[in-house]
């Protein structure tokens, strides 16, 4: 049976993530301290006390989602799992490809916590508040959604965010193209599209600015080979080498994120169980609905954790 472990992003972080984790577990519980270490703040006190729009905030959202993500890993690792002899891919969602990347022993943990804080205010800084904007799609195909990105963009900037499969698409650029978009999807057919509640218009082109910062901070830091080959949203290829690796992060920020094709990869590549490792059950429901002759399993509560392993072992 192969395997593949697949890694959330921003989305599914809520107030209280984690904790019965670290309070399971020591190694769950390291991590979250190495983590607060690295980023010189409790960022833990934040992700179980909440207030919740201080955790959604993009700068904290991306190391903690990783952080509990790499605390589950950190407890099956304690209970014997080795990556590199039970799984034969990794991948995640966004950001998640960052803590895909750290499970896959390719950034040190604090490195990786560093690498998501730098990338979470790139992000956000890269447009001013309210000059950008996201939109979700459904029900509508891709190449009519792309050619109503196309018309609604007028010399600014809309395009296709994430393909999350199940028919659902995500749209970023400029606000006012965005909301023409979105209107105009409706006009022509989609069930629902729908002004998404985010600070930034992530993965497009008015992410530059974040994906030159990125280029820097990845240079600065040291790679190793994953011990599992890593598939990239931007590519949808499986990859071990550090500088490809390094490339298609920076990509990926103003890049699509191709997850509906990643899951069909998987399922086309001897993937038969898809492990989503951290918060929320996000990406197991899209890989249910993308492919259902995949078996998808969330491993995010110590009881998850204890299943997973009694599973793989």
């Amino acid at each position: 049976m192969a395997i593949a472990f697949t890694f959330p992003g921003q989305g599914s972080q809520v107030v209280g993530m984690g904790r019965e984790l670290a309070d399971s577990f020591p190694q769950a519980s390291a991590v979250f301290e190495e983590v607060d270490d690295a980023l010189g703040e409790k960022l833990s006190t934040t992700m179980w006390e909440g207030p919740d729009d201080v955790l959604t905030l993009t700068a904290n959202a991306q190391p903690a989602l990783m952080a509990v993500s790499m605390a589950a890993i950190r407890a099956m690792e304690a209970g014997g799992l080795n990556i590199a002899d039970r799984v034969a891919f990794v991948a995640g969602h966004s950001l998640g490809e960052y803590s895909a990347l750290c499970a896959a022993g390719v950034y040190s943990l604090a490195d990786t916590a560093r690498l998501l804080r730098t990338r979470g205010n790139a992000m956000q800084q890269a447009v001013p508040v309210g000059e950008g904007a996201m939109a979700a799609i459904i029900g509508m195909e891709q190449a009519d959604v792309e050619a109503v990105c196309s018309e609604s963009a007028q010399d600014a900037i809309c395009q296709i965010a994430n393909d999350n499969g199940g028919g659902q698409l995500v749209i970023s650029g400029s606000k006012a193209a965005v909301e023409r978009a979105a209107a105009l999807a409706s006009e022509r057919g989609a069930k629902r599209a729908l002004m998404l509640p985010v600070s930034a218009p992530f993965h497009s082109a008015l992410m530059a600015p974040a994906g030159e910062a990125m280029r820097q901070a990845l240079a600065d830091v040291t790679a190793a080979a994953p011990v599992v080959p890593v598939v990239s949203n931007v590519a949808v290829s499986p990859t071990t080498d550090p500088a490809e690796i390094a490339s298609r992060l920076v990509e990926q920020v103003t890049g699509r994120v191709r997850w509906r094709e990643t899951i069909e990869w998987f399922a086309g590549n001897g993937i038969e169980t898809i492990y989503e490792v951290g918060a929320g059950k996000v990406l197991t429901g899209l890989a249910r609905r993308i492919d259902r002759s995949l078996t998808g399993i969330s491993v995010g509560s110590p009881a998850d954790v204890e299943a997973a392993m009694a599973a793989l072992s």
